[in-house]
């Protein structure tokens, strides 16, 4: 089986990535540019398409007929037609629980880097503000303990429990979030609108769906009576950009931590970006789930799927060719 890799520069370039068993042909580029007529080009003979974030469309996947696996290097499938697959008897595989300890050791990294303005006190000691000031010590933006207040998840799969575990040995309150606008399934559970108005901390992890399209808007921040942190290591989308950074510039935000955009890379014209210099506001590339562990894992578990797709066609054809 043929097998082309669309996109490996999605992964750390000094990693070693050992190309999955059994294939008879495999093919890398760097960078695949969301061109249908490129995408087809390169992936016109191939059994085996392994991506991340090209866009695979109707119109592509109808133009690929040996296509057998499309297999994702993530878990987020929105980049691939799943109805076309399936009209064409393509198998569509994803990666999950690569980055379980990955997001949610980023995602505390966010919430501490904004409650102790640590940008900000980077650039006053390389900008030589600590020395024009001259005291031991500078103070000028409050330094806020975790211990005793109140972190909202909102999304509680696998990410969601791990952030939890890490919170409390941080000595957090932990609420969890019903879906909105539904009851609490149990007693682990909060309303959706009691976790907004009683945590000073929200993190999302919830996938990027109609229902959490914009989750994060002017209307929730309005019932979040605390001015929480916001912490977005979920998709880009689940969050309303302007509102967002409307709320902090008016206080009604304590700030902004994020990992993730409606447009990656950010737009020069994002809303969100107005908020640079902010203390409390910290940007990272989409990177959260990518510590070199979480990257090898992904690749382990990628091998081990497309092996195992790989052997049951060879015995299919076996069979096939038996009769």
């Amino acid at each position: 089986m043929k097998a082309i890799f669309l996109d490996r520069a999605t992964f750390s370039a000094d990693l070693a990535l050992t190309p999955p068993h059994g294939l008879s042909d495999y093919q890398v580029y760097a960078q695949t540019p969301n061109d249908p007529k490129i995408i087809i080009e390169r992936c016109q003979d191939a059994d085996i398409v392994i991506t991340n974030k090209v866009e695979l469309t109707a119109e592509i996947i109808a133009q690929l007929p040996k296509l057998k696996l499309i297999q994702l290097t993530a878990t987020g499938m929105n980049n691939v037609d799943k109805d076309a697959c399936d009209k064409h008897g393509i198998t569509v595989k994803n990666v999950a629980g690569y980055a379980v300890k990955s997001v949610p050791e980023h995602t505390f990294m966010l919430i501490l880097s904004a409650m102790r303005a640590a940008r900000h006190y980077h650039h006053e000691v390389v900008k030589g503000d600590w020395q024009k000031d001259g005291r031991f010590c500078l103070l000028d933006t409050p330094l806020i303990d975790l211990e005793g207040k109140t972190l909202g998840i909102i999304g509680y799969g696998t990410i969601g429990k791990r952030v939890r575990e890490i919170a409390k040995v941080f000595g957090m309150t932990v609420l969890i979030a019903e879906h909105q606008n539904k009851p609490p399934r149990n007693s682990d559970y909060s309303a959706f609108d009691d976790v907004l108005a009683q945590s000073d901390v929200i993190t999302l992890h919830c996938p990027l769906t109609e229902q959490t399209q914009h989750l994060v808007n002017a209307d929730s921040i309005a019932k979040m009576t605390k001015k929480p942190l916001i912490i977005n290591v979920a998709r880009g989308g689940v969050v309303d950009s302007q509102a967002v950074a409307d709320a902090v510039t008016q206080g009604k935000l304590l700030g902004y931590g994020a990992d993730v955009f409606e447009d990656e890379p950010i737009k020069d014209n994002d809303p969100l970006l107005t908020l640079k210099d902010h203390p409390r506001v910290i940007f990272t590339p989409h990177n959260a789930w990518g510590s070199v562990n979480a990257q090898l894992n992904l690749w382990d578990i990628l091998c081990q799927q497309v092996q195992e797709f790989t052997q049951l066609s060879h015995k299919g054809n076996n069979e096939n060719n038996g009769k």
